[in-house]
């Protein structure tokens, strides 16, 4: 498809958000009051204002205005018989996203594998059937004015028996999956897929607050790290060098911080003493989980190495946070912690898509092939050898 027909479908699939902005909002009413005992988190998740739809608005538009990336020159070369040979990006063909709750996805994740030429297969859960289908029928109203195929982006309502089943046997000839759900989503795909997969995993993101530190500016950093619980950026646990001067104050001054945020603390009991707000947790396995609540972790590290090692044990593999005033340390920090972003001095809400320049995302790949962190349009993409010859052939 050329680029200028891409852009098109786009740029009316705009028009047809703006247009339609109240039957959006009804169709997520209608969402949320199937599910009225749903989570604070998935609420969040769920629900569709005006803001998420100027969201969907300025995703489109950033995708639209990027470069085409179908058809890249990766390399070129000619032998001295005169065969040209030249590798170039083409699309992956037929992705399939699985993913729960966000309606946003259904045209965020859709926009950036269509800019690379793909056709897409939504799986939505069930809980945003109005919303997911309302935002497909305008996807597919965008294709048509434009004189496209509107099967370019299709939504599949299966129930969880028919989609392992299109998982296990690939009867819609899918090319790529990428699960955007829990864990056990995530294995069942990885055991039973027979086409790569870009596991979008989950968050349980770390923040390391060194020994000399900007103190205030850590707290900011927390706390605006918590700021959604929902969001796979999510500050989920804080580690804290011993040696921090006047440690068990300045704990005790960031668990209050947290408090009035509504944030409750957990910990061991020797970090429990610090402060009679926080809740002792003495079960290691909290390590590993991803919260997507009010809640947050607080250890007592002896050195950096030691956060770099529970870090690495213990996370999703999606951000990490260093807090220092030493560059050093942070550089080590950085290139020792096996994440898919790692900051200095900076909160771990920005590991998203719009955030570090690539538009809209179809999802925040924590493992290292075929990419990793925030996936744009111009990461949809394999590549293809083409060869030119006139008769050649090999002695």
């Amino acid at each position: 498809m050329k680029s200028s027909l891409k852009n098109s479908v786009l740029s009316t699939l705009t028009q047809l958000l703006h247009r339609s902005r109240h039957e959006i909002m009804r169709a997520n009413a209608a969402d949320m009051a199937t599910f009225p005992d749903m989570d604070d988190s998935m609420r969040d998740r769920l629900k569709v204002d005006e803001q998420k739809i100027d969201g969907m608005i300025r995703s489109l538009e950033e995708v639209a205005s990027q470069s085409d990336p179908e058809g890249k020159i990766i390399y070129e070369h000619t032998r001295e018989d005169g065969l040209r040979i030249s590798n170039r990006t083409v699309p992956f063909g037929t992705i399939l996203i699985i993913y729960e709750s966000r309606p946003d996805v259904t045209i965020e994740a859709a926009a950036t594998a269509f800019k690379a030429g793909n056709r897409i297969l939504l799986k939505g859960g069930k809980e945003a059937l109005h919303t997911n289908t309302l935002l497909t029928r305008l996807w597919q109203e965008a294709l048509m004015a434009c004189g496209e195929d509107r099967h370019y982006v299709e939504y599949l309502n299966l129930t969880r028996e028919e989609t392992q089943r299109l998982i296990r046997e690939n009867n819609h000839k899918v090319d790529l999956i990428i699960p955007r759900g829990g864990e056990g989503l995530i294995r069942f795909v990885q055991e039973h897929a027979s086409v790569p997969v870009i596991i979008s995993g989950r968050g349980n993101n770390f923040l390391f607050i060194d020994e000399d530190v900007d103190f205030e500016m850590a707290i900011r950093l927390v706390v605006n790290g918590k700021q959604r619980i929902s969001v796979c950026n999510a500050i989920d646990k804080v580690l804290i060098h011993k040696n921090l001067p006047r440690l068990r104050e300045k704990v005790a001054q960031l668990v209050g911080r947290l408090g009035e945020k509504g944030i409750g603390v957990w910990g061991n009991r020797d970090v429990a003493a610090y402060s009679p707000a926080i809740h002792v947790e003495e079960n290691a396995a909290t390590l590993c989980k991803e919260y997507l609540a009010p809640k947050l972790y607080i250890a007592v590290v002896e050195e950096m190495s030691e956060a770099v090692e529970m870090i690495n044990r213990y996370s999703g593999g999606h951000t990490a946070v260093i807090v220092t005033n030493d560059t050093d340390q942070a550089d080590r920090f950085m290139e020792e912690t096996d994440c898919a972003a790692v900051y200095h001095n900076a909160s771990s809400r920005f590991t998203d898509g719009g955030q570090f320049g690539v538009g809209a995302e179809i999802a925040i790949s924590t493992q290292k092939l075929h990419f990793r962190g925030p996936l744009g349009a111009q990461e949809l993409v394999t590549n293809k050898w083409f060869v030119y010859g006139e008769g050649h052939i090999r002695e």
